[in-house]
């Protein structure tokens, strides 16, 4: 939703929200962070951040209801499941809460909801196998496996698919294997590559789609001192680490932070400003990580501070030029 909202004193400052996947994964918890910078950066407004403690689509919708009505300024939503959340999230805006979606892949149809703050998923999966087609003879033969922690969910759908396409590409006389669904929880997922790594030893890189699959790969390779390559999405100290260690050849970031800071600036500037909205996909940067940088963004990671000095500058830019990356709402991906 999009418009002018009412001027408000210094004595009455409006609140925006926003609702996380869950409060407990690190890439959820950079995101919220991120909203509280941003609308910190504008100032003037209160932020009120929530979200269920583990992936729960159903408490997301208790929690969005409750938030909007406090939250009168606006509200961001990074949606567990798209299409269980856009009846309320239309309920929402039909009150005249201004709202933003925020990762998740896409926006489920009839929600109202005009601005989605997402990656390029489809690129980013291209970003990781050009990585991997770097590292190996362009005649390579074999197996390469990839895995996704969240089948169904449109993000990391989209990272699996851009991954498959440009391997295949890529590496032509490669057998590409998935995405085979390596589960959500932590224990589970360990389970599923451990057994994955067992059963394809002589296969040529073991890939992740999710930020649990990026965890649980750099500590099978590490355990099996493997001669397979491993690459995920993540930037969980772990995964970070992994990177360090040479256990993962490369973790894509999609900068999960900067996502949500760019949403917190919109909606604080909308309350406090009555700054239109922009409309459309906003298209936020992915960032690859390997042994060239990896010691960079561990100390970019470090501490709060750190991470909003860093990324002020592209929250700058993203802000102040936002319609250099927006694109259609119906091409997200």
């Amino acid at each position: 939703m999009t418009g002018c909202s009412t001027a408000h004193t210094s004595d009455d400052p409006p609140t925006v929200g926003f609702v996380s996947q869950n409060t407990s994964r690190d890439f959820s918890k950079e995101m919220s962070e991120g909203f509280r910078a941003g609308a910190t950066i504008v100032g003037g407004v209160k932020t009120e951040v929530t979200g269920p403690d583990t992936h729960d689509g159903l408490k997301q919708v208790e929690l969005l209801r409750d938030l909007a009505t406090r939250a009168k300024g606006g509200i961001g939503l990074s949606a567990v499941a798209p299409e269980l959340v856009a009846e309320p999230m239309a309920q929402v805006v039909g009150q005249g809460v201004p709202m933003i979606a925020v990762a998740g892949g896409q926006i489920a149809p009839g929600t109202g909801v005009k601005l989605l703050i997402e990656n390029d998923n489809y690129e980013l999966g291209r970003m990781l196998a050009d990585a991997t087609a770097d590292r190996l003879p362009a005649d390579s033969t074999g197996k390469i496996v990839i895995g996704s922690n969240s089948p169904a969910m449109p993000a990391l759908d989209q990272r699996a698919a851009g991954l498959r396409a440009r391997l295949v590409e890529r590496l032509p006389k490669v057998q590409v294997i998935g995405p085979l669904d390596t589960g959500r929880d932590l224990p589970a997922n360990l389970a599923t590559w451990q057994r994955l790594a067992d059963a394809n030893t002589d296969a040529l890189a073991l890939l992740g789609a999710g930020d649990v699959d990026a965890i649980n790969l750099a500590a099978v390779h590490a355990a099996r001192n493997a001669k397979w390559q491993a690459g995920a999405f993540s930037l969980d100290p772990k995964a970070l680490q992994g990177v360090k260690d040479g256990h993962l050849f490369a973790s894509v970031s999609a900068e999960h932070f900067l996502k949500g800071a760019v949403a917190g600036w919109l909606l604080a500037e909308h309350a406090k400003n009555s700054r239109k909205l922009p409309e459309g996909w906003f298209v936020a940067p992915g960032l690859l990580v390997q042994a060239s940088n990896v010691d960079e963004i561990i100390r970019r990671q470090s501490t709060e501070t750190t991470r909003l000095e860093a990324a002020r500058p592209r929250i700058d830019e993203l802000t102040s030029r936002s319609e250099q990356h927006l694109r259609p709402l119906d091409q997200a991906r």
